[in-house]
């Protein structure tokens, strides 16, 4: 893959890099509709493809929240259409890499020494380039070790991407400005902590102790002496993404093995820890033939406010939402429901939030999930569509949601379609206090 000499690092530059993604945007939709002119018929699928590769290829050079953003979009494949959504994947994992110069400059910048002189060898070829940094291998003391490298300019550039990028996104993705608006304060924050990678040591080691018990998973051990503010080195861990891993024909058993240890990972974060690794996506787990599972990057961390979890988690219990006034409170503890809404709205939206509930919560509703059935998440993608085209949702004068909610979705969407890429069978444990009166599983 060819390599980049240089990213934009000043607003100008990066500015001109969105601009320059809308006006081949915008070429595109003329050179589709002038073929339409000669076929009536003509699909939107070239046309998509065709807008996915230049918007991919511009937020790829500028690297950071702009990239991020296309990888937290990949993952979500109810919201794009297919050829944004396939292009978008490399985000996670095969962007365009930096040269060895800007490579060994990082390291001048926060070590004064080279990586030569750091480590006994170090490939100055990454192995993966992701939105935020890319790794390199290297050797120290007979050890085998990863080094993730961060984009010059990520830092100091997240907040100005998002405000230049919010107009694309409305345009391109039909999204409600106002919803964009609400979460902007804490989609900032997250990429802003992810900058951040002595942060990100410090939550590496304590979360991978936390969860060191659960048998099968595999963790780095991280050097704090070999890291700073914009490099972070630990264990080489060997394995496959998701994709190169399915594609080795792993037996049903494997894939309930790694679906399982995945499941009992989130578990045992969100409702012991109360903080989660919120960026399920493929490339920060690394799958093996003997069913273990390494789990890298933690990056993106969500604590959860306790407000939050005593309401949001309580809503999986099924005796809560037989108790209609109780449900109606904890609707409006978390913005769902709004004091001035009518009756009439009020029924609207507590019926539509109730069918939701009971959809996304169904794995919770039994001992064992099959996350293989497509019918299930056919239905969620069906019902999403539904609601991002009912009129009563985008005309409401008020944004129904919780911002503390925006990562905690994110994070069961993405563990749902790993769980579904796999075909897993999961034995779902919860708290015993989000089990129905009566039941014991």
């Amino acid at each position: 893959m060819k390599t980049q000499n240089s990213v934009p690092t000043t607003k100008v530059a990066r500015a001109s890099q969105f601009v320059k993604a809308g006006v081949k945007v915008g070429g595109n939709y003329i050179k589709h509709y002038s073929k339409k002119l000669l076929d009536p018929e003509l699909p939107r699928e070239e046309l998509h493809k065709d807008n996915a590769a230049d918007i991919y290829d511009a937020l790829s050079e500028l690297k950071g929240s702009a990239l991020k953003m296309a990888q937290m979009l990949s993952m979500d494949r109810g919201l794009l259409p297919t050829a944004y959504s396939d292009k978008f994947t490399m985000a996670q994992y095969s962007a365009p890499p930096l040269s060895g110069p800007l490579v060994v400059k990082t390291f001048r910048t926060y070590f004064g020494k080279s990586p030569s002189e750091l480590f006994d060898k170090f490939d100055i070829n990454s192995v993966n380039a992701a939105s935020i940094g890319q790794v390199h291998q290297a050797w120290k003391d007979g050890k085998k070790l990863a080094v993730k490298v961060q984009y010059p300019g990520v830092a100091d550039s997240v907040s100005s991407d998002l405000k230049i990028a919010k107009p694309l996104a409305v345009r391109l993705l039909n999204l409600d400005e106002r919803q964009i608006d609400y979460f902007m304060q804490e989609v900032e924050s997250k990429l802003l902590e992810e900058t951040d990678y002595e942060l990100e040591l410090r939550r590496s080691i304590e979360i991978s102790q936390a969860c060191s018990h659960i048998e099968g998973l595999v963790f780095p051990h991280y050097y704090p002496e070999l890291s700073s503010r914009r490099i972070l080195t630990m264990d080489w861990l060997d394995g496959l993404h998701l994709r190169e891993f399915l594609a080795t024909n792993p037996s049903q058993a494997v894939r309930d093995r790694i679906g399982q240890l995945l499941w009992d990972f989130y578990d045992h974060q969100i409702h012991t820890l109360r903080q989660v690794h919120a960026d399920p996506h493929p490339g920060n787990f690394l799958m093996r033939a003997d069913g273990t599972l390494g789990v890298i990057d933690f990056g993106c961390i969500k604590v959860i406010p306790d407000y939050f979890y005593d309401n949001y988690f309580r809503l999986i219990n099924p005796d809560t939402m037989l108790d209609e006034a109780l449900t109606q409170q904890i609707f409006m503890n978390l913005g769902f429901l709004v004091p001035q809404d009518t009756p009439s709205e009020r029924k609207f939206y507590s019926d539509l939030f109730v069918e939701m509930i009971d959809m996304l919560g169904q794995p919770f509703a039994s001992d064992t999930f099959d996350f293989g059935d497509d019918t299930y998440f056919n239905k969620v993608y069906a019902f999403a569509e539904e609601l991002s085209k009912m009129e009563e949702l985008r005309s409401s004068k008020v944004v129904r949601a919780n911002r503390d909610g925006l990562y905690i979705n994110r994070t069961y969407y993405g563990l749902y379609a790993m769980l579904n890429e796999l075909r897993s069978r999961v034995v779902i444990t919860k708290p015993e206090w989000l089990q129905p009166k009566g039941v014991v599983v």
